[in-house]
């Protein structure tokens, strides 16, 4: 199966937890602390496959989670890391946030990696806070928590000649001639659902060619596979414009040339300025001739022409050495340039406080770390916060918004007593 998009789910791994343990050993019941932290969390990587074309491994399964660090152990082992995900994804494809659209990564060259999300720290055992005033923390530290996050992955197939034309004229007969490539082929509209791509070598130059299916008219406008397909050729250098001149299906050649240009003229200005080599095929079928002269005729030199038959690869050798031409006066293949979109952790440790009647509530990234690093059921560890608090100018505001010792300070979900 074809997919060239998909949404997904992803989640770098929380950081372990740090322990809290004391040394314990023959003659002694309490020794020193020796509480280990706890391992980091694993990150989410993106990685280019050039042996990739699709996007199905992201179809039916769109939650990918990235392994967790362990606690940290006694004796001040640390806890073991959590194992990154790597996520491997076709040449081209375009990751976005879902929320923003803004591009986090064009996964353009083969062996590009992108971490996407960075695991959660481990954290801190109370050995980490032994010092010469408290020699003996009963507390430690938790790990940090990651948030889940959806991307978008677009797949745009890069290519150096991209094949376009109306259903059935003969291109996908054309890119087996020209590669090695076995599209699937049959005398009906639409055989070809998906890109096909394959690489064609001619002396010594070498081009990536792909055979764009569902162009029709109306297709900038979703008719057919209309759009569906239609962004593929942002990724192209040039086109070659497959014309079936034999008119054998009761349409005009040169009518079917204007509809397909007016379709990517509708699309963007980028795809329709592409230059074309018009490929005039089908010509061994009688009464083709005469229509490709007039076909040329009303082109007026606008574009290249070769005229041959895909069938039996008449003139093949003149469009490869047409299409090399062509490819070295033009620019390589390039990434999208844009604005890196990135996930970010707060680096401000903001606060804000709440009101409503004798309650304050203090919400901000602040209390996010404070509960973290605090643990409630110990006396040394909310002197931590109390000061904290103090030091930040916490209590002071608090007062001051009219906070007296009745009135209930709730922080991280947790409630406590105003006292100086």
């Amino acid at each position: 199966m074809f997919i060239d998009r998909a949404k997904i789910t992803i989640k770098a791994g929380d950081g372990g937890s740090g322990i809290t343990s004391f040394i314990h050993y023959k003659g002694k019941v309490g020794g020193g602390p020796d509480g280990g932290d706890g391992g980091k969390g694993g990150d989410i990587i993106f990685v280019a496959d050039k042996h990739l074309s699709t996007l199905a491994d992201y179809y039916y399964k769109t939650k990918f989670f990235a392994e967790n660090g362990s606690n940290g152990e006694p004796k001040e082992c640390f806890g073991k890391s959590g194992k990154d995900l790597v996520l491997k994804v076709p040449l081209g494809t375009v990751i976005r946030d879902r929320e923003t659209g803004l591009i986090i990564a064009d996964m353009f060259y083969d062996g590009m990696k992108k971490t996407v999300l960075f695991g959660g720290e481990g954290g801190k055992g109370n050995a980490r806070f032994k010092n010469a005033r408290r020699h003996a923390p009963h507390f430690s530290q938790t790990g940090e928590k990651t948030d889940s996050k959806q991307v978008l992955l677009e797949l745009k197939s890069i290519a150096d000649v991209g094949l376009v034309g109306f259903p059935n004229v003969g291109k996908s007969t054309l890119l087996g001639k020209l590669t090695n490539a076995k599209p699937k082929i049959a005398n009906y509209h639409f055989t070809t659902l998906s890109p096909n791509l394959g690489v064609c070598t001619y002396y010594d130059d070498q081009f990536v060619i792909a055979d764009i299916p569902g162009l029709i008219e109306g297709a900038s406008d979703g008719a057919g596979l209309g759009t569906e397909f239609l962004r593929h050729i942002e990724r192209t250098r040039m086109l070659v414009h497959v014309v079936d001149v034999s008119g054998v299906e009761g349409r005009d050649p040169y009518e079917d040339y204007k509809k397909i240009n007016a379709e990517l003229k509708k699309y963007g200005k980028e795809v329709y300025g592409l230059k074309q080599i018009v490929v005039l095929n089908k010509t061994d079928i009688a009464g083709a001739e005469e229509k490709a002269k007039e076909f040329k005729k009303k082109l007026r030199g606008k574009h290249e022409v070769v005229e041959m038959s895909a069938i039996t690869g008449a003139n093949i050798d003149e469009l490869k050495g047409k299409i090399v031409e062509v490819l070295k006066t033009l620019p390589p293949l390039k990434p999208l340039e844009y604005e890196e979109f990135e996930y970010k952790k707060p680096e401000k440790l903001e606060y804000e406080i709440l009101k409503e009647g004798e309650t304050f509530v203090i919400v901000g990234t602040l209390v996010d770390v404070l509960k973290r690093n605090v643990v409630m059921d110990d006396m040394q560890s909310l002197a931590y916060l109390h000061k904290v608090l103090r030091d930040r100018g916490i209590i002071k505001e608090l007062r001051e918004m009219g906070a007296t010792e009745k009135s209930t300070i709730i922080i991280g979900g947790e409630a406590f007593e105003l006292l100086d």
